[in-house]
C-alpha cells in the first residue's frame, strides 16, 4: 500500500496544483517511481488512498505498471485509518506499506521474512540519542516521538517504510495515525515494535529542496544508474547535453539548459540560461532562471 492521501503541506505551493505523490519526477510522477520500486522487488498489485486533489489520480494510473486499487477517502483518515480502510483490499501478509513521498529501495523480501504479527518499522541506523527513533537491544523500538519505553542502544531515523502483520492491521483505528495512535499506545501498554534496517540510501521528498535533488539525481540516474530509485522504462522525451525536454517541448535559440528538467509541452522563451530547474508539462516561462520549479499553471517557485 502506499500512502497518498495527505496535503503535502512541506511541499506547498507546489501541492496547490497537485497531490505530492504526482508531482513530476523525471518524464513521470513520484508515485510512478515509488511503485515501480515497490514492483522491481516482487509486488504487482497495490493499494492507493487518496483524497487531496484526489480526481488527479485517474489521469496518471497509465504510468504504473501494476494493477492499482485507489481508495478515495471522503475525510481524510491518517495514516492508520487509511491503512484501516483497506483492510478489505488486503491478501497476503505481512502489508507493506510505503509514504508516497520516499524514494528508496524497499526491502521487501527482507521485511516479509522478518515481520512478525505486530509491527516493523524500516530505519536508517544513527548514533545513540539521535534520529527520530531509538532502538533497544535486538532493534526493538525504546524511543519514539520524544517517549522513552526502555534502555537505548542506537538512534535511528523511520525511512516512511513499514511492515504490518494480521494483529498490527486488525486493531489499527478507523481514523488516526500508525505512529502516534498504534506504535506509542502498544509500547506504552508493553508491547513491541519491531525495527529492520535498511540497506542503501534514501530521499523524502518532502522539502521543495528534495524535490529539486530527485529531479536532478533522475538526471544523473539516466546515464549512471547506482541507486535504482527510479523507473527508466519507456523514458519519453530525449536528452539534451545533461538536461531532459519532454515531448513537445520548444525553447528559444538564445535559452541553454543546464541540468534542468522540462516538461511536456513546456515552452522557454527569452535567452539566458536555465540552471538547476524543474519545468512542469505545459509550463510558460521566459530565461534566465536558476534553481526554480515552475509549475504547469506558470507559478515560479524558488527550490531554496
Amino acid at each position: 500500500m502506499i500512502l497518498a492521501a495527505g496535503y503535502g503541506t512541506r511541499l506547498r505551493p507546489l501541492t496547490d496544483e497537485c497531490p505530492k505523490p504526482l508531482v513530476p519526477v523525471g518524464d513521470r510522477p513520484l508515485l510512478a517511481h515509488v511503485a515501480a520500486g515497490l514492483l522491481r522487488n516482487g509486488i504487482d498489485e497495490l493499494i492507493v488512498n487518496a483524497h487531496h486533489l484526489q480526481d488527479n489520480f485517474a489521469s496518471d494510473l497509465d504510468k504504473i505498471r501494476a494493477k492499482v486499487h485507489v481508495l478515495h477517502e471522503v475525510e481524510i483518515r491518517g495514516t492508520a485509518g487509511g491503512i484501516a480502510g483497506a483492510r478489505g483490499l488486503v491478501g497476503e501478509l505481512p502489508l507493506i506499506v510505503v509514504n508516497g513521498d520516499i524514494l528508496c529501495e524497499p526491502p521487501v523480501d527482507r521485511a516479509r521474512a522478518s515481520a512478525g504479527e505486530g509491527l516493523t518499522l524500516v530505519v536508517e541506523r544513527r548514533a545513540q540519542g539521535s534520529g527520530t527513533v531509538g532502538l533497544g537491544e535486538g532493534g526493538r523500538v525504546v524511543r519514539l516521538r520524544g517517549k522513552i519505553f526502555g534502555t537505548e542502544v542506537a538512534g535511528a531515523d523511520y525511512v516512511g517504510v513499514a511492515a504490518l502483520g494480521r494483529r498490527c492491521l486488525e486493531s489499527l483505528p478507523a481514523q488516526g495515525c500508525l505512529v502516534g495512535d498504534w506504535a506509542i499506545p502498544t509500547l506504552a501498554a508493553g508491547g513491541q515494535v519491531e525495527t529492520l534496517e535498511l540497506a542503501g540510501a534514501w530521499l523524502d521528498v518532502g522539502s521543495l529542496e528534495a524535490y529539486q535533488r530527485a529531479n536532478l539525481l533522475w538526471l544523473e540516474e539516466q546515464e549512471r544508474p547506482t541507486r535504482g530509485w527510479f523507473d527508466f522504462e519507456g523514458v519519453s522525451g530525449a536528452r539534451v547535453g545533461n538536461s531532459w525536454m519532454g515531448a513537445g517541448a520548444r525553447v528559444a535559440p538564445r535559452v541553454s539548459l543546464e541540468r534542468s528538467v522540462v516538461g511536456p509541452g513546456a515552452v522557454v522563451e527569452g535567452s539566458g540560461p536555465i540552471v538547476r530547474s524543474v519545468l512542469w508539462p505545459g509550463a510558460q516561462v521566459s530565461g534566465p532562471l536558476t534553481d526554480v520549479i515552475v509549475t504547469s499553471t506558470g507559478r515560479i517557485v524558488p527550490c531554496r
